[in-house]
């Protein structure tokens, strides 16, 4: 398969062939942000904001690169910022504003 094919045929996540290192099973507790992070998923789904598809898709048209770059948390939340963006439920300037805000709250709590 050439490199176009590949852009075409192939997802990102679709890795299945291709030469990786060995993959390390570690267990870990989420941190409280991808505890969050897994509610919010819960909570679109349920409000049939954005179902379990949406989120596929929106991970996988992230890119191989971002994909890569990412952890499996940060995709969802990549994913679902664009879906809603996408949907005009929110706008990147309503989200900047909001990630102001919580940042200003941690600075806070942890002085």
């Amino acid at each position: 398969m050439n490199s176009t094919e590949n852009l075409v045929k192939r997802l990102p996540n679709d890795i299945g062939g291709l030469p990786a290192d060995r993959i390390q099973q570690i267990d870990h507790e989420l941190l409280p942000w991808e505890k969050r992070c897994h509610a919010l998923a819960d909570v679109l789904d349920f409000h049939k904001i954005i179902n379990t598809e949406e989120k596929r898709r929106g991970v996988e048209q992230l890119g191989g690169e971002m994909v890569g770059k990412l952890t499996y948390y940060e995709r969802w939340i990549v994913a679902f910022a664009f879906i809603l963006f996408q949907k005009a439920i929110l706008t990147p300037d309503e989200l900047a504003q909001k990630m102001k805000e919580v940042e200003s709250r941690y600075s806070r709590s942890t002085l």
